[in-house]
């Protein structure tokens, strides 16, 4: 038998650990791209609440504003 086949079915414990441990961090990595992906999502949510409420806001004092002046004008 050839010494090199044997030695490459052999798994040591440092190969198997370094193994063990790139697929933990692609895990991780996968989960954070998910957590980044839902708050992103929810970013957006947020912005488009927060220009709805400015366009409220602007909406409000507009039509304050336009009816000071419809009650300034004499009849």
């Amino acid at each position: 038998m050839n010494d090199a086949k044997l030695w490459e079915k052999f798994a040591c414990g440092p190969g198997l650990k370094l193994e063990a441990h790139e697929r933990l961090t692609e895990v991780h990595f996968a989960n954070i791209l998910d957590r980044l992906a839902r708050l992103e999502t929810l970013m957006e949510r947020l912005e488009k609440r927060l220009w709805l409420t400015v366009y409220g806001v602007v909406a409000v004092v507009l039509a304050t504003g336009f009816q000071s002046i419809m009650a300034a004008i004499p009849q």
